[in-house]
């Protein structure tokens, strides 16, 4: 048996041409280089131009105080009696959307004047009634 030594390498070379490739990609890099202007400038078209405006959505909300004598107040301004609150709580439950009424009563008021305003918004068809207190003080 003879052995032989290969003194020179009879492999193949194998590796990837890449001229073609390079070639065809600088061919689509032209083609896109050429038909991007036509893209943006296509049809001249005057877009409308953008508004911000500020819009409330949210009613004011409306404040009744009810005095620790029973007095009481539309905001800040004395109601006469209960008839007149009465009357504004109905043009207020027209609105829409409507707003919420707070009541903000005295701690040493009565219960009976708190419940008039209850019941005056009751009856003129108020949906949201909520009641202003105090938060509680926060324990160290």
């Amino acid at each position: 048996m003879a052995i032989q030594l290969a003194q020179g390498s009879d492999e193949a070379v194998s590796s990837i041409n890449t001229t073609p490739l390079v070639d065809v990609m600088l061919v689509l890099l032209i083609i896109f280089l050429i038909t991007i202007p036509v893209v943006n400038f296509s049809v001249p078209v005057e877009l409308p131009k953008q508004r911000n405006d500020v819009r409330e959505s949210e009613p004011k909300d409306v404040v009744i105080t009810v005095s620790r004598d029973g007095k009481l107040y539309w905001f800040d301004a004395p109601v006469a009696g209960k008839d007149a609150l009465f009357e504004r709580l109905k043009g207020i439950a027209q609105q829409q959307p409507q707003p919420e009424v707070h009541v903000r009563g005295d701690a040493g008021s009565d219960y009976a004047p708190v419940g008039r305003v209850l019941l005056a918004a009751q009856r003129a068809g108020i949906a949201k009634v909520g009641f202003i207190t105090e938060p509680p003080a926060r324990s160290p």
